[in-house]
């Protein structure tokens, strides 16, 4: 495993390119998949469809894989930047190869204007990943980072869920609601915060902290703003507008 780890440190960048090629034709493949009529019948819902459903394998995938990483090897959450596996490794190549697939997805569909949020937090999400595949250094924190995906399996599956019509008084929309709050406190803001705290406690000792501090800070923000639209659609309204316009994170 330490052999092909060194031939993957050598040449990061054509594995981070043959992961968004996989994503890629992960991408064309969904699209044989059966899809909900009310889907078929909307180009925006059509192609809203197939991106969230890349993601989420994306979410099934990484989500697993970084607890399982943690799991084998427990000092990364306490050594984030030094300390990392070969598998853990190739957890963050293959990340960084989706979301790098992912953003050109949302820009040559047509729709960056209207994710812009998405594409902001795609492009914090990339150049700290790339940083962790290029110098080897933060790849644990960029697996801790990817425990989110946990609560992401559940965020694209309430979306989805939206976009096949299902009512959010069925018994499957309340119990994955319900999922994905839980997991939104403990493995989406958890694991942020974490970090965070990690960033300031440590700053003096490690390299770059101020960018990594400025750009977990935007997250924060972005997260808590994405946490309080979650519970004011699912818990304490039926209904919202933004100005009539579309938005791609929309409640």
């Amino acid at each position: 495993m330490d052999g092909w780890l060194s031939e993957v440190q050598e040449r990061p960048a054509l594995y981070v390119f043959c992961s968004s090629m996989a994503f890629r034709l992960i991408h064309r493949l969904l699209q044989t998949l059966p899809r909900p009529k009310t889907v078929d019948a909307d180009a925006r819902k059509s192609w809203k469809w197939k991106n969230l459903s890349v993601s989420l394998v994306h979410s099934l995938l990484t989500g697993v894989w970084a607890i399982f990483c943690v799991h084998q090897y427990p000092m990364m959450v306490h050594e984030i930047r030094l300390s990392f596996t070969p598998l853990s490794y190739l957890l963050v190549i293959v990340s960084t190869g989706y979301f790098i697939q992912d953003a050109g997805d949302i820009i040559f569909s047509g729709y960056a204007r209207e994710s812009w949020e998405f594409l902001l937090h795609h492009v914090v999400v990339i150049w700290t990943f790339v940083y962790a595949v290029i110098t080897s250094h933060y790849v644990a924190g960029a697996v801790v980072a990817l425990f989110v995906e946990v609560n992401s399996v559940f965020l694209h599956s309430r979306l989805l869920l939206k976009l096949a019509g299902v009512t959010k008084d069925s018994h499957f929309y309340s119990i994955n609601k319900v999922l994905n709050v839980a997991t939104y406190v403990s493995f989406r803001l958890g694991a942020q915060f974490y970090l965070t705290w990690y960033i300031i406690y440590n700053y003096s000792s490690l390299d770059h902290a101020l960018l990594f501090l400025i750009s977990l800070m935007l997250m924060n923000i972005m997260i808590l703003i994405y946490f309080y639209r979650l519970l004011r659609a699912d818990f304490f309204t039926k209904y919202t507008h933004q100005n009539g316009v579309h938005k791609f994170a929309k409640d």
